[in-house]
């Protein structure tokens, strides 16, 4: 059950024949001892992230050296306080604040004020996955209040549409269009031929990947900030509430929204770990302490060098 030590925690510690408590103490020990060990100095661009512990407000701050790929550091929160003590961390194991060039993150609020007051010299490029999620969002955000105020005229216009074709007009949204199946063709032609605010809301989302395409085609800072301006001034004008929203933030954080759309760097390798350590959460069916999960995300992400021997090795050498 979540919130207990984990299932596979407790069937090691009955392989090994000591209380689940003690084992865990002992993995700590042994991952604090090589972590003691390991040496940070090369460290010069780096993507932080957050991971959920459990359910409701229960986060992890995660930070990897993306060029190493491999976990730095994990601590409990997502406050600009968990920037700090990874960069205290950094220093503890040789590596250098000013060497560090290159932060990629979502826009965390959080995150962005601990950059700024403990990595100074680091440029900050905000993910473009994570842009492009808000994008999305805010897409669902005006389909949804749409539906609440105004179901009547929705089904007017799909009116015409088969059950499964009606029923496949959310799953279109969400979709590139090269993914539709024939159902989600049929209502995503039927919806661009609308009024709808959904529809609006679509091709302003599709219109932002267009902008990111632009300014991978052309490597050109000026081309990338004149098309997401653009974009910006569309998405103002819209009368859609999220996307003003949306456009507002982006404007306010311009320059490290065309960094992330130019340096071809991203959090990719960061999510990937995450929904890694998602799955041994699950599979483990939660852990009873922050230090548990984190002593397991090192343990797994960190690619720690002064562990000591596997204990079943001989025994499962042939």
């Amino acid at each position: 059950m979540p919130g207990d030590a984990g299932a596979q925690g407790r069937g090691a510690a009955a392989l090994l024949r000591c209380a689940d408590k003690q084992l865990w103490r002992r993995i700590e020990y042994y991952v604090a001892q090589a972590r003691a060990r390991d040496d940070m100095a090369a460290v010069e661009i780096i993507g932080i992230d957050e991971t959920s512990l459990r359910r409701g407000q229960n986060y992890i701050t995660v930070v990897h050296d993306l060029q190493a790929k491999r976990l730095l550091f994990a601590t409990a929160g997502r406050e600009h306080g968990t920037v700090l003590e990874f960069v205290a961390d950094l220093k503890a194991h040789g590596g250098d604040p000013a060497k560090i060039a290159h932060v990629c993150m979502d826009m965390s609020a959080a995150y962005t004020k601990g950059v700024g007051q403990a990595l100074p010299a680091a440029a900050i490029s905000f993910d473009r996955y994570h842009v492009v999620a808000m994008a999305g969002e805010a897409m669902n955000q005006v389909r949804a209040a749409e539906m609440r105020e105004d179901a009547a005229g929705v089904r007017a216009v799909l009116g015409g549409l088969s059950r499964s074709a009606r029923r496949g007009l959310v799953w279109g949204m969400r979709k590139n269009p090269s993914g539709w199946n024939t159902a989600q063709i049929q209502a995503m032609h039927c919806l661009q031929r609308s009024n709808l605010k959904s529809a609006r809301a679509w091709r302003l989302k599709m219109a932002l990947r267009d902008v990111y395409a632009q300014a991978t085609a052309s490597n050109d800072a000026a081309v990338a900030e004149s098309a997401l301006r653009h974009w910006l001034s569309w998405a103002r004008r819209s009368r859609l509430e999220p996307f003003k929203k949306l456009a507002a933030t982006l404007k306010d954080r311009l320059p490290a929204v065309v960094r992330g759309m130019l340096d071809h760097r991203s959090n990719a390798f960061v999510e990937a770990m995450n929904g890694l350590l998602q799955q041994a959460k699950r599979a483990a069916r939660g852990y009873r302490t922050a230090g548990n999960f984190i002593a397991v995300a090192y343990l797994r992400m960190s690619k720690l060098k002064h562990l000591p021997p596997h204990p079943f090795a001989a025994a499962a050498a042939p």
